[in-house]
């Protein structure tokens, strides 16, 4: 008797094990995925800022933003390949840990520390947005809709934040632009923290047979089209994170309400960004979400082009809630279009290594023409015209396929 209650409650603390370990692998997803954005959007509303202390011109500055995802497209590529050969829970936490001091480098003094510490920064950051659709996969297979929900609210909410705060605690607060950026250090932290626990508990994922091997993904159309589809989602979002707070100002806006009105827009995401994975995962092909992003984008684009500048609270919520639809649909698509963990990780390093070099193009672009024209007409209409080729090959990608089919 005594011998079956010891095994009865060895059980009982194994299900409770599973359980806890279960609780804490969704809090490391939840850290991790709240470090990922916040370094990026806190500096679009403190550009003037840093322009004016560092003497930055027009293109300069919108390479801070360009640099991180240019280091997004070099290492994407070989995150899977890094995972595979030292383990997905090592990888993400030196990732993790390199974030952090690249925050701190970044907010040092000089040109040279701010463009440092966003290069190391960038790379951190490639390397976590590469595996942790695949760790989704992999350790969520029956609940890949709520995960990549929770893990993409959780990204943009943090965004959201620090674009509202980031003038008020640089001016307000007397923070400067340089202390502002470093408190994001601390979110870094705090998720290295809640990662190291995963280093004996967290297996790497080794997919499945018949996955579609690197060399074949690369050479597949569906492949292509959710790669551009994820490119062309961030060149809209990075252009808007550099250049809104600017737009805005050059028509009057102090910089403390354009700053808030581009907090706004990431709100406006976050209810999508968790909705759209939990319905994109119930249909059948996705094409119906992806017309209804392209519309939203046209009427944010036109609307902030065109539109009455009372109502621009209203087109940057339109730009935001088709950005939500956007990165939602390209974080399922990594797993929907692909049949195991390393495909979707394969899949999700090539659109982002080729994705990022699309967008990467877009803040430096952007500030070229607008120093070109002296306009931003030019800009915009450049905006709308990635929005219809958002939807061209977005139709594609939403389509009930995987890769590597042969129909």
């Amino acid at each position: 008797m005594k011998a079956s209650q010891r095994e009865g409650n060895i059980q009982n603390r194994g299900l409770m094990d599973t359980k806890y370990d279960r609780w804490l692998l969704v809090l490391g997803i939840v850290f991790i995925a709240a470090a990922l954005r916040a370094p990026f959007t806190s500096v679009g509303p403190l550009i003037q800022m840093i322009q004016d202390d560092l003497g930055l011109s027009n293109t300069l500055a919108g390479a801070i933003t360009t640099l991180p995802l240019l280091a997004f497209a070099i290492l994407s590529p070989f995150a899977p390949k890094l995972a595979r050969r030292f383990g997905l829970a090592n990888v993400l936490l030196i990732a993790m840990v390199m974030l952090a001091m690249g925050i701190l480098i970044r907010s040092g003094a000089g040109t040279g520390l701010l463009f440092t510490g966003t290069a190391i920064l960038g790379l951190s950051i490639a390397v976590c947005n590469v595996l942790l659709p695949g760790l989704i996969k992999g350790k969520f297979p029956h609940k890949i809709g709520l995960m990549t929900g929770v893990y993409t609210v959780s990204m943009n909410l943090c965004a959201a934040v620090a674009s509202g705060i980031s003038v008020p605690l640089a001016s307000n607060a007397g923070f400067g632009w340089r202390g502002t950026l470093a408190i994001w250090f601390m979110i870094a932290a705090l998720a290295t923290l809640f990662w190291i626990p995963q280093m004996r508990k967290l297996d790497q994922g080794t997919g499945a047979k018949g996955s579609v091997s690197s060399g074949n993904m690369w050479r597949s159309s569906l492949a292509w089209k959710v790669t551009i589809f994820m490119g062309l989602q961030s060149l809209l979002y990075y252009v808007f994170i550099a250049w809104f707070s600017v737009l805005l100002g050059e028509r009057g806006m102090s910089s403390s309400h354009a700053g808030w009105l581009l907090s706004l827009m990431q709100m406006a995401q976050l209810p999508f960004t968790f909705f759209v994975p939990l319905w994109a995962g119930r249909l059948k092909n996705q094409r119906i979400l992806v017309i209804i992003t392209a519309i939203l984008y046209f009427l944010g684009i036109g609307g902030i082009w065109l539109g009455s500048s009372a109502l621009m609270a209203v087109w940057a919520i339109c730009f935001g809630i088709a950005g939500g639809f956007a990165f939602g649909l390209v974080m399922m698509f990594f797993s929907l279009r692909t049949r195991s963990t390393q495909e979707a990780a394969e899949l999700s390093g090539m659109a982002q290594s080729v994705g990022y070099v699309l967008a990467a193009m877009g803040p430096a672009l952007f500030g070229w023409l607008h120093d070109v024209t002296n306009s931003w007409t030019m800009p915009l209409v450049l905006l709308l015209g990635a929005s219809v080729l958002l939807l061209v090959v977005g139709l594609g990608a939403g389509s009930d396929r995987y890769v590597g089919d042969r129909r």
